[in-house]
């Protein structure tokens, strides 16, 4: 009977995600390195429903004539028909605009690949956010203080060195030598990778596993902006809430409609 009610608010379940990966798309619009994610929905022809329930009842089961405790949990409703979920996330692979910032140590990839990165904690993401720095360790660290990696590990930066600079091969040059090889890898599917912070990066099995770039094209003392269309978003956006407000209307019309029928079926005969 209810069944207008879950593909009405299945509808709107979509669409409240998908305003949430817009939302983060315009809000990450000047992030360097950031890449937009696009929701992709599946539908289902039919799709099994169920409801949780949070009390316990009790069922009387004839042939066996005894008392069967039924804890709750999920309750199967039936099957549902056009159903809409969000399947998952994609990352938009187009190349953000470039800004020149003059910084020595400032670097975008021009073409395919990331800059591998370690959290200091073992693990290892991928960014496109070449905004790097020199720590007081004296090793090149990422603006959250992540440590770059190079073919050998992190790349230690000498003290006494005064100008530091990345060239269009991607060698750290220290004082006219080189002390360190930015290390750029790429994926078969790079859509597929999994969003970690706001511009790090994770591979995942549907993205494949990293190939490393072996002769990658540096632009030094420039950095890659978003690649963001605010114009598009925003259409997104208004989409996304008339889609919204539609399904909450039909929601509202299968209530009234569920009411009408109770109260009919209800209503005493004379």
């Amino acid at each position: 009977m209810f069944r207008g009610h879950y593909s009405a608010t299945s509808a709107m379940l979509v669409q409240e995600k998908m305003l949430d990966v817009v939302g983060n798309n315009l809000a990450n619009c000047d992030t360097a390195g950031f890449r937009a994610r696009i929701a992709v929905n599946k539908s289902f022809p039919e799709v099994l429903a169920d409801r949780v329930e949070h009390h316990r009842d009790y069922e009387f089961e004839t042939r066996a004539k005894h008392l069967i405790f039924n804890p709750g949990g999920r309750v199967p409703i039936g099957d549902i028909s056009l159903a809409n979920v969000l399947h998952y996330t994609a990352m938009r692979t187009e190349m953000g605009p470039m800004q020149v910032t003059d910084a020595p140590l400032d670097a975008a990839i021009a073409g395919d690949g990331f800059f591998v990165i370690d959290d200091r904690r073992g693990n290892t993401f991928y960014t496109r956010a070449g905004h790097f720095n020199k720590s007081n360790e004296g090793q090149l660290v990422t603006h959250e203080g992540f440590l770059v990696q190079g073919d050998g590990g992190p790349i230690d930066i000498p003290e006494d060195a005064t100008r530091i600079f990345i060239d269009n091969t991607g060698q750290v040059i220290a004082d006219g030598e080189a002390v360190g090889q930015l290390q750029i890898m790429r994926f078969e599917n790079p859509s597929y990778m999994q969003q970690v912070g706001r511009t790090m990066l994770a591979e995942t099995t549907e993205s494949g596993g990293p190939e490393e770039v072996d002769q990658p094209d540096i632009v030094g003392g420039v950095l890659e902006r978003s690649n963001v269309n605010i114009v598009e978003e925003m259409v997104r956006m208004i989409e996304a809430n008339r889609a919204y407000e539609a399904a909450g209307k039909a929601v509202t019309i299968q209530d009234e409609q569920a009411g009408r029928m109770i109260q009919s079926v209800l209503k005493p005969t004379t």
